[in-house]
């Protein structure tokens, strides 16, 4: 049937939203370690888990290295940065060469 002025168009969106589960398996000591990770009594070992593994902020590694250890690591950073640099330039003049 052509469109008319007449005919309305409707549009329905559905939504569902499922949450996957998975089951494994591991060691009655694992799951005490786990069990005892709760901080709530409610804690679902899911939200143990996500907790636990969750994204550490760069804060929380302040202090960690000596002075002498961290000015060695900036060194090392520095050399790797300036050595990729390097190398970039050397592929852009290659590329840049085959492309003329």
């Amino acid at each position: 049937m052509p469109y008319t002025k007449n005919h309305k168009i409707y549009k329905y969106i559905h939504v569902r939203v499922c949450m996957a589960t998975k089951t494994i398996s591991i060691t009655e000591e694992a799951y005490r370690r786990l069990a005892s990770r709760r901080q709530r009594e409610n804690e679902s070992f899911s939200e143990v888990i996500n907790r636990m593994t969750g994204r550490a902020k760069l804060s929380d590694f302040f202090g960690v290295l000596s002075k002498e250890s961290g000015d060695k690591l900036e060194a090392n950073i520095q050399k790797i940065r300036k050595s990729r640099e390097v190398a970039e330039r050397q592929r852009a003049k290659k590329l840049k060469g085959l492309f003329k």
